[in-house]
């Protein structure tokens, strides 16, 4: 059994990303992140540390704009609107879930798509969706991809069951796993034979978000499987996978803590790049 650790992966990323930043501010910019940051939620400022230490060790910068767990909409929306017209700012992150007297919609439409570096806006969904490279995928998304390739597990061809359904993680990797023409089947904790439809694949992707829901029965020998959840339980962290039951049947599996979370930083970071070299490229026509 190969245990494909998120940590090599992130640091190869981190490689490559380096180099681009050192070009960039050989033109004048400096890759920015701007984090919108409501209250203090815990797993929040655990995930905002987490990219200030990545963006930190590639030359990038990050910065976070904190507003009151009873912020108005309209604060809020005028928040992000600056952000958009700032030019040094190449990238835009809101931490979700909002406040329930918020409207997360509305703020969902009003980002820029060209700083949407965390996919929460419906046209860089299209883009995913239409597989335009136009579009900023989904951070966990994106992380599950760059695990695949870093690991040399080609795609093509292979049976992808996803467990899991979300916008956020079930649907956009799906589209981005049929643009590397996997066969992809997406199931979800109401689908009937579920065990049979998770077995049946070569690579299965759990992001279901239930602590263990996939079990010994689930799996078969020689499959590649992917845990995205992330849970905190009396007994410690756990993933969507019962670590424990399956491994030893597996090819390949991501573990829980030190799996896909690993890479999302950096992929927020590729993102947040990628703005960057977007606005050289524009000021340049």
């Amino acid at each position: 059994m190969q245990e494909l650790r998120g940590m090599p992966v992130a640091k190869a990323m981190l490689e490559c990303l380096r180099d681009e930043v050192i070009q960039l501010k050989d033109e004048g910019i400096t890759p920015k992140l701007a984090i919108v940051r409501v209250g203090e939620r815990e797993d929040d400022l655990s995930y905002e540390k987490g990219i200030y230490k990545r963006f930190e060790a590639a030359g990038a910068l990050a910065e976070t704009i904190v507003l009151p767990q009873e912020v108005r909409q309209e604060e809020l929306e005028n928040t992000i609107s600056e952000l958009n017209r700032e030019p040094s700012v190449h990238g835009i992150l809101l931490f979700r879930p909002l406040p329930s007297s918020l409207n997360e919609r509305r703020i969902q439409k009003l980002i820029a798509v060209d700083k949407d570096v965390d996919c929460m806006t419906e046209a860089n969904i299209a883009y995913v969706f239409a597989g335009d490279r136009q579009g900023f995928p989904p951070c966990t998304s994106q992380a599950v991809v760059e695990i695949l390739d870093y690991y040399g597990i080609d795609v093509c061809g292979k049976k992808v069951t996803i467990v899991g359904r979300s916008m956020v993680i079930g649907r956009p990797l799906a589209m981005q796993l049929l643009k590397k023409n996997a066969t992809v089947t997406i199931c979800h904790t109401k689908t009937q034979n579920l065990e049979e439809e998770c077995r049946g694949a070569d690579i299965l992707i759990a992001c279901a978000g239930v602590p263990r829901i996939i079990t010994r029965s689930f799996v078969r020998q020689g499959q590649v499987v992917i845990d995205v959840g992330i849970h905190v339980t009396e007994t410690g962290l756990c993933g969507d996978v019962d670590y424990a039951e399956v491994s030893d049947m597996t090819a390949s599996i991501t573990p829980v803590p030190g799996g896909v979370g690993s890479v999302t930083t950096s992929v927020l970071l590729k993102n947040t790049i990628e703005g960057a070299k977007r606005q050289v490229e524009g000021s340049a026509r």
